[in-house]
Protein backbone atom coordinates (compact mmCIF):
# COMPACT_ATOMS: atom_id res chain seq x y z
CA UNK A 1 0.00 0.00 0.00
CA UNK A 2 1.44 3.60 -0.97
CA UNK A 3 1.52 6.44 1.71
CA UNK A 4 1.09 10.23 1.39
CA UNK A 5 3.56 11.94 3.70
CA UNK A 6 2.30 15.42 4.26
CA UNK A 7 4.15 18.76 6.14
CA UNK A 8 0.72 21.10 6.07
CA UNK A 9 0.19 24.78 7.46
CA UNK A 10 1.92 26.16 4.18
CA UNK A 11 -0.34 28.39 2.31
CA UNK A 12 -1.05 27.47 -1.61
CA UNK A 13 -0.78 29.48 -4.72
CA UNK A 14 -1.80 29.04 -8.33
CA UNK A 15 -3.82 27.72 -11.11
CA UNK A 16 -5.37 24.38 -11.25
CA UNK A 17 -7.31 22.48 -13.83
CA UNK A 18 -9.96 19.83 -12.61
CA UNK A 19 -9.85 16.45 -14.90
CA UNK A 20 -12.39 14.84 -16.66
CA UNK A 21 -15.60 13.53 -14.59
CA UNK A 22 -14.88 10.32 -13.21
CA UNK A 23 -18.67 9.54 -12.70
CA UNK A 24 -18.89 10.35 -16.20
CA UNK A 25 -16.77 8.41 -17.22
CA UNK A 26 -18.18 5.45 -16.11
CA UNK A 27 -21.04 5.88 -18.46
CA UNK A 28 -20.02 7.15 -21.29
CA UNK A 29 -17.13 4.77 -22.44
CA UNK A 30 -20.19 2.00 -21.65
CA UNK A 31 -21.75 3.02 -24.11
CA UNK A 32 -19.32 2.63 -26.52
CA UNK A 33 -21.05 -0.99 -26.54
CA UNK A 34 -24.32 0.57 -28.21
CA UNK A 35 -22.82 0.63 -32.01
CA UNK A 36 -20.16 -1.04 -34.08
CA UNK A 37 -19.08 1.98 -35.25
CA UNK A 38 -15.75 4.58 -33.52
CA UNK A 39 -16.41 7.15 -30.64
CA UNK A 40 -14.31 9.17 -29.69
CA UNK A 41 -14.04 10.68 -26.63
CA UNK A 42 -11.96 13.82 -25.14
CA UNK A 43 -11.25 14.98 -21.32
CA UNK A 44 -11.27 11.20 -20.34
CA UNK A 45 -9.41 11.16 -16.71
CA UNK A 46 -6.50 9.06 -16.17
CA UNK A 47 -7.30 7.18 -13.03
CA UNK A 48 -7.14 4.14 -11.78
CA UNK A 49 -11.20 3.17 -12.18
CA UNK A 50 -11.34 4.56 -15.27
CA UNK A 51 -8.52 2.92 -16.89
CA UNK A 52 -9.41 -0.23 -15.30
CA UNK A 53 -12.84 -0.02 -17.03
CA UNK A 54 -10.31 0.87 -20.26
CA UNK A 55 -8.92 -2.27 -20.13
CA UNK A 56 -12.14 -4.21 -19.40
CA UNK A 57 -13.40 -2.86 -22.66
CA UNK A 58 -10.06 -3.77 -24.55
CA UNK A 59 -10.02 -7.35 -23.29
CA UNK A 60 -13.94 -7.69 -24.01
CA UNK A 61 -12.96 -7.40 -27.53
CA UNK A 62 -13.25 -3.12 -27.61
CA UNK A 63 -10.98 -1.66 -29.86
CA UNK A 64 -9.24 0.63 -28.22
CA UNK A 65 -6.71 3.65 -29.69
CA UNK A 66 -5.12 6.69 -27.74
CA UNK A 67 -5.19 9.70 -29.83
CA UNK A 68 -3.77 12.08 -26.79
CA UNK A 69 -3.31 12.30 -23.32
CA UNK A 70 -6.89 12.87 -22.56
CA UNK A 71 -8.54 11.39 -25.93
CA UNK A 72 -9.66 8.03 -26.94
CA UNK A 73 -11.26 6.05 -29.85
CA UNK A 74 -13.20 3.18 -29.29
CA UNK A 75 -14.71 0.56 -31.78
CA UNK A 76 -17.41 -2.51 -30.37
CA UNK A 77 -17.05 -4.12 -33.93
CA UNK A 78 -16.11 -7.40 -32.58
CA UNK A 79 -17.11 -7.90 -29.20
CA UNK A 80 -16.23 -11.30 -27.68
CA UNK A 81 -19.00 -11.91 -25.66
CA UNK A 82 -17.38 -15.53 -24.27
CA UNK A 83 -14.81 -13.39 -22.69
CA UNK A 84 -17.65 -12.83 -19.98
CA UNK A 85 -17.65 -16.24 -18.96
CA UNK A 86 -14.20 -16.63 -18.11
CA UNK A 87 -12.26 -16.25 -14.75
CA UNK A 88 -10.50 -12.78 -16.08
CA UNK A 89 -13.34 -11.72 -16.71
CA UNK A 90 -15.19 -11.77 -12.81
CA UNK A 91 -12.18 -10.72 -11.54
CA UNK A 92 -11.83 -7.64 -13.46
CA UNK A 93 -15.33 -6.98 -13.16
CA UNK A 94 -15.60 -7.97 -9.08
CA UNK A 95 -13.12 -5.47 -8.53
CA UNK A 96 -14.68 -2.62 -10.46
CA UNK A 97 -18.07 -0.70 -9.79
CA UNK A 98 -18.20 1.14 -12.99
CA UNK A 99 -18.48 -2.26 -14.54
CA UNK A 100 -22.39 -2.58 -13.94
CA UNK A 101 -22.49 0.24 -16.89
CA UNK A 102 -22.17 -3.10 -19.35
CA UNK A 103 -25.50 -4.52 -18.65
CA UNK A 104 -28.16 -1.92 -20.83
CA UNK A 105 -25.71 -2.00 -23.62
CA UNK A 106 -24.86 -4.97 -23.78
CA UNK A 107 -28.78 -6.19 -23.26
CA UNK A 108 -29.77 -4.17 -25.94
CA UNK A 109 -27.08 -4.93 -28.50
CA UNK A 110 -26.46 -8.34 -27.92
CA UNK A 111 -29.22 -9.93 -25.65
CA UNK A 112 -27.47 -11.20 -22.99
CA UNK A 113 -25.11 -10.11 -19.98
CA UNK A 114 -23.84 -11.47 -16.88
CA UNK A 115 -21.65 -9.84 -13.98
CA UNK A 116 -20.60 -10.57 -10.29
CA UNK A 117 -21.64 -8.49 -7.68
CA UNK A 118 -19.41 -4.91 -8.53
CA UNK A 119 -16.85 -3.96 -5.95
CA UNK A 120 -16.29 -0.29 -5.07
CA UNK A 121 -16.09 1.91 -1.82
CA UNK A 122 -17.69 0.65 1.34
CA UNK A 123 -19.68 3.40 2.14
CA UNK A 124 -22.71 1.60 2.90
CA UNK A 125 -25.49 -0.34 1.04
CA UNK A 126 -25.48 0.39 -2.61
CA UNK A 127 -28.20 -2.20 -3.88
CA UNK A 128 -28.59 -2.51 -7.95
CA UNK A 129 -32.51 -3.43 -7.60
CA UNK A 130 -32.57 -0.23 -9.69
CA UNK A 131 -30.61 -1.58 -12.24
CA UNK A 132 -32.09 -5.26 -12.80
CA UNK A 133 -36.08 -4.01 -12.28
CA UNK A 134 -35.99 -1.36 -15.16
CA UNK A 135 -34.06 -4.00 -17.33
CA UNK A 136 -36.47 -6.38 -16.39
CA UNK A 137 -39.38 -4.00 -17.45
CA UNK A 138 -37.47 -3.85 -20.67
CA UNK A 139 -38.02 -7.67 -20.94
CA UNK A 140 -35.11 -8.55 -19.67
CA UNK A 141 -35.14 -11.86 -17.99
CA UNK A 142 -32.53 -11.88 -14.72
CA UNK A 143 -31.26 -15.13 -12.89
CA UNK A 144 -29.16 -14.68 -9.80
CA UNK A 145 -26.57 -17.15 -8.92
CA UNK A 146 -25.86 -17.94 -5.44
CA UNK A 147 -25.70 -14.74 -3.86
CA UNK A 148 -22.72 -12.79 -6.08
CA UNK A 149 -23.95 -13.47 -9.71
CA UNK A 150 -26.13 -12.18 -12.28
CA UNK A 151 -27.35 -13.47 -15.80
CA UNK A 152 -29.77 -11.36 -17.53
CA UNK A 153 -30.77 -12.19 -21.25
CA UNK A 154 -33.57 -11.57 -23.80
CA UNK A 155 -35.61 -13.26 -26.53
CA UNK A 156 -34.70 -11.20 -29.53
CA UNK A 157 -35.16 -6.83 -29.53
CA UNK A 158 -35.93 -5.33 -25.63
CA UNK A 159 -39.19 -3.96 -25.29
CA UNK A 160 -40.53 -0.62 -24.62
CA UNK A 161 -42.05 0.28 -21.27
CA UNK A 162 -43.36 2.83 -18.51
CA UNK A 163 -41.67 2.52 -15.41
CA UNK A 164 -42.12 4.99 -12.47
CA UNK A 165 -38.63 4.40 -10.56
CA UNK A 166 -38.72 4.02 -6.74
CA UNK A 167 -34.82 5.88 -6.59
CA UNK A 168 -33.55 8.34 -8.60
CA UNK A 169 -30.54 5.97 -8.97
CA UNK A 170 -27.99 7.84 -12.23
CA UNK A 171 -26.10 4.76 -12.71
CA UNK A 172 -29.40 2.49 -12.74
CA UNK A 173 -30.90 5.25 -14.90
CA UNK A 174 -27.92 5.17 -17.06
CA UNK A 175 -28.34 1.72 -17.78
CA UNK A 176 -32.40 1.54 -18.12
CA UNK A 177 -31.14 4.19 -21.15
CA UNK A 178 -29.05 2.71 -22.45
CA UNK A 179 -31.39 -0.41 -22.44
CA UNK A 180 -34.21 1.47 -24.32
CA UNK A 181 -32.67 3.17 -26.87
CA UNK A 182 -32.45 0.04 -29.10
CA UNK A 183 -35.82 -1.14 -27.80
CA UNK A 184 -38.68 -1.67 -29.85
CA UNK A 185 -41.18 0.82 -28.90
CA UNK A 186 -41.39 3.54 -26.54
CA UNK A 187 -39.85 3.45 -22.88
CA UNK A 188 -41.11 6.29 -20.43
CA UNK A 189 -38.90 6.54 -17.13
CA UNK A 190 -40.33 8.65 -14.27
CA UNK A 191 -38.25 9.35 -11.09
CA UNK A 192 -35.25 9.55 -13.62
CA UNK A 193 -31.82 10.81 -12.56
CA UNK A 194 -31.31 14.13 -14.37
CA UNK A 195 -27.43 14.84 -13.33
CA UNK A 196 -25.25 16.68 -15.57
CA UNK A 197 -23.43 13.16 -15.78
CA UNK A 198 -26.80 11.90 -17.00
CA UNK A 199 -27.62 14.64 -19.32
CA UNK A 200 -24.38 14.17 -21.03
CA UNK A 201 -25.15 10.42 -22.10
CA UNK A 202 -28.45 11.05 -23.12
CA UNK A 203 -26.64 13.69 -25.24
CA UNK A 204 -24.34 11.69 -26.47
CA UNK A 205 -26.70 8.72 -27.28
CA UNK A 206 -28.94 10.83 -29.28
CA UNK A 207 -25.96 13.05 -31.94
CA UNK A 208 -25.37 8.69 -32.12
CA UNK A 209 -28.94 8.67 -33.58
CA UNK A 210 -30.78 8.10 -30.16
CA UNK A 211 -34.62 9.43 -30.16
CA UNK A 212 -34.60 10.84 -26.13
CA UNK A 213 -37.00 13.65 -24.87
CA UNK A 214 -36.93 15.19 -21.73
CA UNK A 215 -33.27 15.53 -20.93
CA UNK A 216 -32.40 17.37 -18.30
CA UNK A 217 -35.61 16.57 -16.19
CA UNK A 218 -36.89 13.78 -14.34
CA UNK A 219 -39.05 12.17 -17.16
CA UNK A 220 -37.40 11.07 -20.21
CA UNK A 221 -39.38 9.60 -22.89
CA UNK A 222 -37.54 7.42 -25.06
CA UNK A 223 -38.04 6.25 -28.75
CA UNK A 224 -36.06 2.60 -29.50
CA UNK A 225 -34.25 2.40 -33.06
CA UNK A 226 -33.00 -0.06 -34.71
CA UNK A 227 -29.50 0.87 -34.53
CA UNK A 228 -26.61 3.56 -33.56
CA UNK A 229 -23.76 5.43 -35.27
CA UNK A 230 -20.17 6.43 -33.67
CA UNK A 231 -19.86 10.43 -32.77
CA UNK A 232 -17.58 12.41 -30.92
CA UNK A 233 -18.11 13.56 -27.78
CA UNK A 234 -15.93 15.57 -24.89
CA UNK A 235 -16.79 15.15 -20.52
CA UNK A 236 -17.45 17.62 -18.42
CA UNK A 237 -14.92 18.57 -15.65
CA UNK A 238 -15.16 16.87 -12.46
CA UNK A 239 -17.46 18.99 -10.60
CA UNK A 240 -16.37 16.46 -7.00
CA UNK A 241 -12.66 17.85 -7.51
CA UNK A 242 -13.90 21.78 -8.41
CA UNK A 243 -15.61 21.05 -5.21
CA UNK A 244 -12.47 19.83 -3.58
CA UNK A 245 -10.40 22.52 -4.65
CA UNK A 246 -12.54 25.22 -3.23
CA UNK A 247 -12.33 23.48 -0.01
CA UNK A 248 -8.67 23.10 -0.01
CA UNK A 249 -8.01 26.81 -0.94
CA UNK A 250 -10.66 27.61 1.98
CA UNK A 251 -8.58 25.60 4.97
CA UNK A 252 -5.35 26.45 4.16
CA UNK A 253 -5.82 29.92 3.18
CA UNK A 254 -4.65 29.82 -0.18
CA UNK A 255 -5.31 32.30 -3.38
CA UNK A 256 -6.32 29.23 -6.09
CA UNK A 257 -8.04 29.75 -9.38
CA UNK A 258 -9.60 26.84 -10.58
CA UNK A 259 -9.65 26.72 -14.77
CA UNK A 260 -12.87 25.90 -17.03
CA UNK A 261 -15.36 24.76 -14.54
CA UNK A 262 -18.61 24.74 -16.74
CA UNK A 263 -19.67 26.80 -13.79
CA UNK A 264 -23.65 26.65 -15.08
CA UNK A 265 -23.27 22.46 -14.44
CA UNK A 266 -22.63 23.17 -10.82
CA UNK A 267 -25.28 23.43 -9.43
CA UNK A 268 -25.82 23.94 -6.00
CA UNK A 269 -22.09 23.55 -5.36
CA UNK A 270 -20.89 27.15 -5.14
CA UNK A 271 -23.50 28.78 -2.95
CA UNK A 272 -22.99 25.97 -0.86
CA UNK A 273 -19.22 26.85 0.07
CA UNK A 274 -20.81 30.29 -0.24
CA UNK A 275 -22.78 28.98 3.25
CA UNK A 276 -19.96 28.06 4.88
CA UNK A 277 -18.22 31.89 4.52
CA UNK A 278 -15.88 31.16 1.57
CA UNK A 279 -15.70 34.01 -1.05
CA UNK A 280 -15.72 33.06 -4.52
CA UNK A 281 -15.49 34.75 -7.49
CA UNK A 282 -16.63 33.99 -11.27
CA UNK A 283 -14.21 35.16 -13.69
CA UNK A 284 -15.41 33.91 -17.07
CA UNK A 285 -15.46 30.13 -16.52
CA UNK A 286 -13.11 29.71 -14.27
CA UNK A 287 -13.24 30.16 -10.64
CA UNK A 288 -11.02 32.10 -8.39
CA UNK A 289 -11.17 31.61 -4.76
CA UNK A 290 -8.95 34.15 -2.76
CA UNK A 291 -7.08 34.08 0.68
CA UNK A 292 -9.18 33.97 3.74
CA UNK A 293 -7.98 34.20 6.99
CA UNK A 294 -11.63 33.22 8.34
CA UNK A 295 -14.78 32.05 7.52
CA UNK A 296 -18.00 32.10 9.03
CA UNK A 297 -20.60 29.52 8.53
CA UNK A 298 -24.44 30.98 7.92
CA UNK A 299 -27.20 30.41 10.04
CA UNK A 300 -30.65 30.43 8.90
CA UNK A 301 -32.71 33.66 8.77
CA UNK A 302 -34.10 32.39 12.64
CA UNK A 303 -30.57 32.36 13.49
CA UNK A 304 -30.68 28.49 14.32
CA UNK A 305 -28.06 26.36 13.00
CA UNK A 306 -27.62 25.61 9.55
CA UNK A 307 -27.72 22.15 8.02
CA UNK A 308 -25.96 20.92 4.66
CA UNK A 309 -27.74 17.84 3.43
CA UNK A 310 -27.36 15.46 0.31
CA UNK A 311 -29.92 14.99 -2.42
CA UNK A 312 -30.85 14.36 -6.04
CA UNK A 313 -30.04 16.42 -8.59
CA UNK A 314 -30.72 19.76 -8.30
CA UNK A 315 -29.62 19.11 -4.95
CA UNK A 316 -25.91 18.54 -3.24
CA UNK A 317 -23.92 16.01 -4.45
CA UNK A 318 -23.45 13.31 -1.70
CA UNK A 319 -19.66 13.14 -2.70
CA UNK A 320 -18.99 16.57 -1.58
CA UNK A 321 -20.21 16.17 2.19
CA UNK A 322 -16.89 14.87 3.45
CA UNK A 323 -15.13 17.64 1.91
CA UNK A 324 -17.93 20.21 3.06
CA UNK A 325 -17.56 18.42 6.99
CA UNK A 326 -13.60 19.03 6.90
CA UNK A 327 -14.06 22.44 5.67
CA UNK A 328 -16.05 23.32 8.37
CA UNK A 329 -13.96 21.87 11.18
CA UNK A 330 -11.84 25.84 10.56
CA UNK A 331 -14.88 27.74 10.15
CA UNK A 332 -16.34 29.98 12.35
CA UNK A 333 -19.68 28.68 13.64
CA UNK A 334 -21.45 25.52 13.34
CA UNK A 335 -23.31 22.91 11.12
CA UNK A 336 -24.94 19.71 10.93
CA UNK A 337 -23.59 17.12 8.39
CA UNK A 338 -26.15 15.47 7.26
CA UNK A 339 -25.51 12.53 4.64
CA UNK A 340 -28.39 10.96 3.49
CA UNK A 341 -27.90 8.85 1.03
CA UNK A 342 -24.82 6.14 2.40
CA UNK A 343 -24.69 5.30 5.91
CA UNK A 344 -20.57 4.39 6.48
CA UNK A 345 -19.53 8.29 4.58
CA UNK A 346 -19.19 10.12 7.94
CA UNK A 347 -17.18 6.84 9.60
CA UNK A 348 -14.17 8.83 9.32
CA UNK A 349 -14.54 11.59 11.49
CA UNK A 350 -12.56 9.66 14.43
CA UNK A 351 -9.08 10.64 12.36
CA UNK A 352 -10.68 14.27 12.17
CA UNK A 353 -11.27 14.04 15.91
CA UNK A 354 -7.80 12.83 16.52
CA UNK A 355 -6.32 15.91 14.24
CA UNK A 356 -7.90 18.28 17.11
CA UNK A 357 -11.74 19.14 15.26
CA UNK A 358 -14.84 19.47 17.48
CA UNK A 359 -17.28 17.00 15.74
CA UNK A 360 -20.36 15.32 17.45
CA UNK A 361 -21.13 12.15 15.58
CA UNK A 362 -24.51 12.33 15.81
CA UNK A 363 -25.71 8.73 14.14
CA UNK A 364 -24.27 6.94 11.34
CA UNK A 365 -25.89 9.92 8.92
CA UNK A 366 -25.22 12.95 11.02
CA UNK A 367 -22.19 14.84 12.41
CA UNK A 368 -22.39 18.01 14.01
CA UNK A 369 -19.27 20.17 13.57
CA UNK A 370 -18.41 23.28 16.02
CA UNK A 371 -15.79 25.30 14.01
CA UNK A 372 -12.36 26.41 15.29
CA UNK A 373 -12.06 29.80 13.55
CA UNK A 374 -8.69 28.70 13.07
CA UNK A 375 -7.78 30.03 16.52
CA UNK A 376 -6.70 26.15 16.46
CA UNK A 377 -4.96 24.59 14.17
CA UNK A 378 -5.70 20.41 13.42
CA UNK A 379 -2.27 18.77 14.53
CA UNK A 380 -0.72 15.94 11.97
CA UNK A 381 -1.55 12.11 12.38
CA UNK A 382 -1.09 8.85 10.75
CA UNK A 383 -4.47 7.79 9.00
CA UNK A 384 -5.98 5.40 6.79
CA UNK A 385 -8.29 6.41 3.39
CA UNK A 386 -11.37 4.57 3.70
CA UNK A 387 -12.89 5.67 0.57
CA UNK A 388 -11.89 8.33 -2.58
CA UNK A 389 -13.89 10.51 -1.53
CA UNK A 390 -12.82 10.91 2.53
CA UNK A 391 -9.61 10.13 1.31
CA UNK A 392 -9.31 13.50 -0.23
CA UNK A 393 -11.22 15.22 2.40
CA UNK A 394 -8.76 13.61 4.80
CA UNK A 395 -5.59 14.96 2.62
CA UNK A 396 -6.87 18.42 2.39
CA UNK A 397 -6.81 18.36 6.51
CA UNK A 398 -3.43 17.18 6.44
CA UNK A 399 -2.41 20.37 4.52
CA UNK A 400 -4.17 22.67 6.71
CA UNK A 401 -2.73 21.12 9.96
CA UNK A 402 0.16 21.58 11.89
CA UNK A 403 3.18 19.14 11.22
CA UNK A 404 3.52 15.75 9.34
CA UNK A 405 0.72 13.21 8.62
CA UNK A 406 0.82 10.01 6.85
CA UNK A 407 -2.21 9.33 4.58
CA UNK A 408 -2.18 5.54 3.98
CA UNK A 409 -3.88 3.44 1.71
CA UNK A 410 -4.17 5.85 -1.22
CA UNK A 411 -4.90 3.24 -3.66
CA UNK A 412 -8.26 4.97 -3.01
CA UNK A 413 -7.71 8.39 -3.64
CA UNK A 414 -5.50 7.49 -6.99
CA UNK A 415 -9.17 6.01 -7.88
CA UNK A 416 -10.72 9.25 -7.95
CA UNK A 417 -8.59 11.86 -8.80
CA UNK A 418 -5.60 12.04 -11.01
CA UNK A 419 -2.13 12.39 -9.99
CA UNK A 420 -3.30 14.40 -7.15
CA UNK A 421 0.12 14.72 -5.40
CA UNK A 422 1.68 15.86 -8.17
CA UNK A 423 -1.02 18.86 -9.31
CA UNK A 424 -0.77 19.81 -5.33
CA UNK A 425 2.87 19.85 -5.68
CA UNK A 426 2.81 22.71 -8.15
CA UNK A 427 0.65 24.91 -6.25
CA UNK A 428 3.40 24.27 -3.60
CA UNK A 429 1.71 21.40 -1.30
CA UNK A 430 4.39 19.13 0.62
CA UNK A 431 3.14 15.78 -0.19
CA UNK A 432 5.84 13.28 -0.88
CA UNK A 433 4.07 9.80 -2.15
CA UNK A 434 5.88 6.49 0.02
Amino acid sequence: MASFEVIGGKPLKGEIVPQGAKNEALQILCAVLLTDEPVTISNIPDIRDVNRLIELLRDMGVKVGKLAGDTYRFQADDVHLDYLDTPEFVAQAGALRGSVMILGPMLARFGKCQLPKPGGDKIGRRPMDTHFLGLEKLGGKLTLEGTDFYRISTEGRLRGAYMLLDEASVTGTANIVMGAVLAEGTTTIYNAACEPYLQQLCKMLVRMGAKINGIGSNLLTIEGVERLGGTEHRMLPDMIEIGSFIGLAAMTGSEITIKDCQIPELGLIPDTFRKLGIQLEFRGDDIYVPAQDHYEIATYLDGSILTISDHTWPGLTPDLLSVLLVVATQAKGTVLIHQKMFESRLFFVDKLIDMGAQIILCDPHRATVIGLDKRTRLHGITMTSPDIRAGVALLIAALSAEGRSVIENVEQIDRGYQNIDKRLTALGAQIRRL
